[in-house]
């Protein structure tokens, strides 16, 4: 029994060291590879941090552009609900015939600022001034349909 692992052992051994040789270079190619790629995993991580910043500053930029876009729609909207407010009462004064009563209101002299603001025709610029400006106690007495029909136009422009 002992002659046969003589015989024997010594081509096991090499055998094994072979083996073991060649495991030794495939793990250091291994240990290379895994080595590169943690290089690279790390520069792709800087590079992340880098484009996360920027999209951080990003988005922070943009959401201050939305809070004054806001703040700006907010206000223009609020202008925009008191004109249409102060057509709407005065066509309703108007239509009830209280033509009078109406030009001595708030109501009026916002409506007075808007028609100097408002895109309207020349002509119906004027007569809505002159109703405004003058009233129907000073003699100007215009049909008031023709009043309510500027003032409703004037509604649905805005």
């Amino acid at each position: 029994k002992f002659m046969c692992y003589c015989k024997t052992g010594e081509g096991d051994l090499r055998d094994s060291i072979s083996a073991a040789e060649a495991k030794i270079e495939a793990d250091k190619s291994s240990l290379e590879a895994a080595v590169a790629l943690k290089a690279q995993l790390e520069k792709d991580l800087k590079g992340a941090g880098a484009s996360r910043v920027e999209a951080e500053e990003a988005v922070a930029e943009a959401k201050a552009l939305r809070e004054k876009e806001a703040a700006a729609f907010a206000k223009a909207s609020g202008e925009y609900k008191t004109n249409i407010a102060a057509v709407g009462k005065a066509v309703a004064a108007l239509e009830r015939g209280a033509g009078d009563a109406f030009l001595q209101t708030g109501t009026a002299a916002k409506l007075r600022q808007l028609s100097v603001d408002a895109d309207l025709s020349a002509p119906d610029r004027e007569i809505l001034t002159a109703f405004l400006s003058q009233g129907e106690a000073d003699g100007y007495a215009p049909q008031s349909g023709q009043i309510t029909g500027i003032l409703k136009q004037m509604k649905e422009t805005m």
